[in-house]
């Protein structure tokens, strides 16, 4: 086999829609990566929930990969989550210290309230809410990447996310980018 020099480090930023999953193959009802980024060598680095949407960052660089997806990094990570009521003072302040989830203490969180994200997308299919129960954004950026941690964070403090984001992964942002495109963010 002919070997092949290494290509030069890529970073794909791609904002990915609601039902896709964070890999190139469709599983049962979800969709995969394959039908929006034809790319070879390129992997995961920080995967997001099939029902989450917005950035997700591609690599062919196996160093920087682990770089932004081991918590050891402690790469921010900026969501934009729209929840079930109007969180209150104590709410955003138990979020800010930490919250006990089955799995431990998450660590402090920055968290503030904020107005329906720039340029939102509507989500295909929409969020169900209900009429009697105002919805609130609220802009949280952790450090971890726990199983679904924002979804139970919000969740633990009584309001449940019904809309989840992610913004930015460390310097890189969604910057505009529609759901379903892609760019080359450089390295």
């Amino acid at each position: 086999m002919a070997h092949h020099a290494a290509s030069a480090p890529r970073l794909i930023r791609f904002n990915k829609p609601y039902g896709v999953l964070s890999q190139f193959t469709a599983q049962g009802a979800w969709r995969g990566l394959k039908d929006f980024i034809d790319l070879p060598d390129v992997y995961v680095a920080g995967r997001l929930d099939a029902d989450s949407e917005g950035l997700l960052l591609l690599t062919n660089d196996g160093k920087l990969q682990a770089r932004i997806a081991d918590p050891r990094f402690k790469m921010d990570k900026t969501y934009w989550v729209q929840v079930e009521g109007v969180p209150d003072e104590n709410a955003l302040a138990a979020l800010r210290q930490g919250v006990m989830l089955k799995d431990g203490m998450t660590r402090p969180a920055r968290v503030r309230p904020m107005a329906s994200p720039p340029d939102l997308w509507d989500r295909d299919p929409p969020v169900r809410v209900r009429k009697a129960i105002p919805t609130a954004w609220i802009e949280l950026v952790i450090q971890e990447g726990r199983n679904r941690q924002v979804r139970r964070m919000t969740a633990a403090v009584g309001f449940p996310t019904l809309r989840l984001i992610r913004a930015a992964i460390g310097p890189h942002g969604l910057d505009g980018l529609a759901p379903g495109m892609w760019l080359d963010a450089g390295v």
